[in-house]
């Protein structure tokens, strides 16, 4: 008899964690169906850490490093996005894909769609043209300055790279110094070095 609920008592928290999955999954379809989802996220694994995704109506608006703070950065999204966010994993199977793909070295760009409306003015303009810097190659600061229309800008990259809100998707890690050291990068040195070498390889 005490195995019989010893067994029960085991299978209910895999029911209740069951129970729980399917209701956030139709919480979410429904709150996507009516109209009120305005920020879906969920975090993926990858080669270099944790990263949390997070996608608007209009496409992905962050990539978030584990080392950066994923609930730091959620909290920011309803700040300066819209406070009606919630796990919402399916929004973003398209780029969770793509990412698997880009690891697994079957893919060497993004062609999901992209809100970049956390960056504007010259830092906007920085990010478009990241987008352009092909798989294997890098660029330095000072040619991305250039081709920003801000050649004497050089600094000026440096922080629109660093503070990219789609980092990997909006590749800032091909920008390095002028002498060819790799510079600095939101998810660290090592994840920079990880993903330029994945690409060179």
């Amino acid at each position: 008899m005490n195995d019989k609920i010893d067994a029960l008592r085991a299978a209910l928290p895999l029911a209740d964690e069951e129970t729980t999955a399917r209701l956030r999954a139709k919480l979410a379809s429904d709150a996507e169906r009516e109209g009120l989802l305005d920020v879906a996220y969920r975090t993926v694994d990858t080669p270099i850490g944790s990263l949390l995704l997070a996608a608007t109506p209009v496409g992905l608006v962050r990539v978030v490093f584990e080392n950066v703070g994923h609930d730091a950065a959620l909290t920011a999204l309803a700040t300066t996005v819209s406070p009606r966010i919630l796990h919402a994993p399916a929004r973003l199977d398209p780029v969770s894909r793509q990412l698997d793909e880009y690891f697994a070295g079957r893919r060497t760009g993004f062609d999901v769609p992209v809100d970049l409306r956390l960056a504007s003015g010259f830092r906007r303009a920085v990010l478009e043209h990241l987008r352009v810097i092909d798989y294997g190659r890098t660029e330095s600061y000072a040619e991305v300055a250039a081709a920003a229309g801000s050649p004497r800008a050089v600094r000026a990259v440096g922080t629109a790279c660093a503070m990219n809100p789609v980092p990997v998707v909006v590749p800032c890690h091909r920008v390095v110094r002028s002498d060819g050291s790799f510079g600095g990068y939101a998810g660290g040195p090592d994840a920079k070095r990880a993903l330029l070498t994945m690409e060179a390889a």
